[in-house]
């Protein structure tokens, strides 16, 4: 048995994933680690140009977020690399202290990046360039110097990620809600099948990723046109799905195709305006709710279609700070925290290990730790370590060839300008991939003027501290991360049906005294639990041993994501009815018996759901919540 789970884990780290390859993403890539380089040997500063491309490295962290907040991300990464490389310098001589340095700079960046949801290589490179500074054991006096040319690589790769700004400011908005409107068109064929569910899902994972890239796009103090068009196609998409969950609540098996070829359309003009494509089909034959449908449509077609000096609607948009979203992020039952804090921890270890002990470029053993433990979950670390070793190896080589040789300034720089352009195009396929070209490309910058006379021992030695640190990491990880996660899902789930339930009574009760700001207030905890939640859930999948009550949950997590996503958008509705309190008490008791039940572990008995008139939908959730916290509980039961 174990021998055909270890074959299974093997095969996984090799699988290919199917994503394109992001070409222009790899040559942007490529562009900013070799333009330094460039740049230094012109000015006949070879090594002050290796040190800057250090700061390319920045680039790696552009993903497909709005262009404001890119542009604060790559500025704060590219000046945390440049303190990072100061800091490193200062502290080199001290072998204590510069490994709960590398520990503090793992957790906090781990923490951060967690914390606000934030997509990208997360730590890595931070605990790299901060590990890579004790390379040549510097002149404390030179920190400055290091740091400076670090930042000067930092905003070169700044410049380049903003590029696409000046002829596309609205880029990966458009993109966001583009594949709102295609994915909702899809949903509304599959009405009826049994597909549908799954296509409810990506939906609202697609609504959710809109919204959180539209906020990440707003600034308060200057909201564009184009951007409110956005916005405002963005609202009337989640009202078009609201009112397709409404029609399957009240019966509807089928609806008709014109409806789906209409926001079809819409997509196509979201995307290409100029297309001129015909957007709304009228169908033969409709019904009153039909209609009601149709008309969100016409909406959004209108929106559209204005010139763009006709759409004048203030956005009444509230961002959640940075902050609120740290600290609710410091909660006890939060993964993101402990998890930060047994990233950083065994970064100690593994960095008083490499630096205590006489290796050869010790600082490869935290860096390759820092990478292994990335992984999402036990078994994706398992492919981590595999992917990174074997990489690793193949990579080494290729440095070392190179080095042997001695290249000259301008070999490198077109080194490692392919080097990055392969890393980054290979990195959605494979891990390992991407390793092979990561390696000799880090390599070639930190140890530019190694003079090898002994191709062998250079890569024995390079290969076995990476090899050592991904051990560390994946021993780390099976010691203290083995069942914490599955432990922590009940408290967790019964956590944010409360959350659920406190902005279901903030929105429909009858009190006044609750107003938008309480509401948001509500909605954001809700939607931190729910992140949460989705979060553990992930990682207690991958725990070993392997828990098969886990497949039973889904159905669990999938309800409340989708009953999240409705009280959220209702939050966004200026008038809602008002329940009567008999209705409203009724609700929040079965709220609390469903938590208590999952605290508890106990079958959950189903109650009967009062109707809000106009919101089948929520109704339907929620009787759907108690049959899968019902299937769940009953198999938890009977396995036991």
């Amino acid at each position: 048995m174990f021998r055909s789970h270890l074959i299974q884990w093997v095969k996984g780290a090799f699988a290919i994933n199917k994503t394109p390859f992001p070409l222009s993403r790899a040559l942007c890539a490529g562009i900013c680690s070799a333009t330094p380089t460039l740049i230094g040997i012109l000015f006949n500063h070879f090594s002050y140009g290796l040190m800057a491309s250090i700061g390319g490295f920045a680039y790696l962290y552009v993903w497909n977020e709005p262009y404001l907040q890119r542009a604060k991300k790559i500025f704060l990464v590219a000046a945390s690399f440049s303190v990072l490389m100061m800091l490193g310098v200062l502290t080199s001589s001290s072998t204590i202290l510069f490994s709960l340095l590398i520990g503090l700079v793992g957790a906090l960046v781990t923490f951060i990046f967690g914390a606000l949801k934030i997509p990208g290589p997360a730590s890595i490179f931070f605990v790299m360039i901060f590990s890579m500074s004790s390379a040549t054991h510097p002149d404390p006096h030179l920190a400055w110097l290091y740091g400076g040319l670090v930042m000067l690589g930092g905003i070169f790769s700044w410049i380049v990620a903003m590029i696409g700004w000046f002829w596309h400011p609205y880029g990966p908005e458009t993109k966001a809600v583009h594949a709102v409107y295609t994915e909702i068109a899809r949903l509304i064929d599959k009405v009826g099948t049994d597909q549908f569910d799954l296509a409810c899902e990506n939906t609202v994972q697609i609504l959710n990723n809109a919204d959180t890239v539209l906020l990440a796009g707003y600034s308060p103090w200057h909201s564009s046109l184009s951007y409110k068009r956005l916005y405002l196609l963005n609202n009337q998409a989640n009202l078009i799905f609201s009112d397709i969950l409404e029609l399957v609540a009240d019966g509807y098996t089928k609806l008709p195709k014109e409806v789906g070829q209409s926001v079809k359309a819409l997509a196509d003009l979201i995307d290409n305006p100029s297309s001129g494509v015909k957007t709304i089909l009228q169908p033969k034959e409709t019904t009153q709710k039909i209609s009601a449908l149709l008309s969100k449509i016409y909406d959004a077609d209108a929106i559209l279609n204005k010139t763009l000096k006709n759409i004048n609607a203030e956005l009444n948009i509230s961002k959640p700070s940075a902050f609120k979203s740290l600290s609710h992020a410091l909660d006890k039952d939060s993964i993101v925290f402990t998890n930060s804090i047994k990233y950083g921890f065994v970064l100690i270890i593994a960095a008083l290990i490499a630096f205590s002990f006489d290796f050869q470029r010790s600082y490869w053993i935290p860096a390759s730790c820092a990478a292994v433990m990335m992984g999402s979950t036990i078994i994706s670390t398992f492919h981590r370590a595999i992917q990174r070793s074997l990489g690793t190896i193949l990579g080494v080589l290729i440095a070392s060839v190179i080095l042997y040789n001695q290249p000259t300034g301008i070999l490198v720089a077109l080194c490692s300008l392919v080097f990055s352009f392969f890393t980054e195009l290979f990195i959605v396929k494979n891990y390992a991939f991407a390793v092979i070209f990561l390696t000799p490309n880090s390599i070639l910058i930190a140890e530019n003027t190694t003079q090898i006379n002994n191709l062998s021992f250079f890569a024995t030695t390079r290969v076995t501290d990476i090899i050592i640190g991904a051990i560390i990491g994946l021993i780390g990880v099976l010691l203290i991360g083995r069942r914490t996660a599955s432990s922590r899902l009940p408290n967790i789930i019964a956590k944010t049906i409360r959350s659920q339930s406190e902005l279901l009574f903030n929105l429909f009760s009858a009190q006044t005294q609750y107003s938008a700001t309480d509401r948001t207030n509500k909605m954001s905890k809700m939607q931190i639990n729910m992140t949460n939640l989705r979060t553990v859930y992930t990682t207690a999948l991958g725990e070993l041993p392997s828990n098969k009550t886990l497949d039973f949950l889904w159905p669990t997590i999938a309800s409340l994501e989708h009953l999240s996503f409705h009280l959220s958008s209702l939050n966004q509705t200026s008038q809602l009815v008002v329940l009567e309190e008999e209705n409203l008490s009724k609700l929040l008791y079965l709220f609390e018996s469903m938590a208590k039940n999952m605290e508890q572990q106990q079958i959950t008995a189903k109650n009967n759901v009062p109707l809000i008139k106009g919101y089948g939908k929520i109704k339907k959730e929620i009787l759907n919540l108690q049959d899968a916290l019902n299937l769940y509980q009953t198999r938890v039961t009977n396995q036991t």
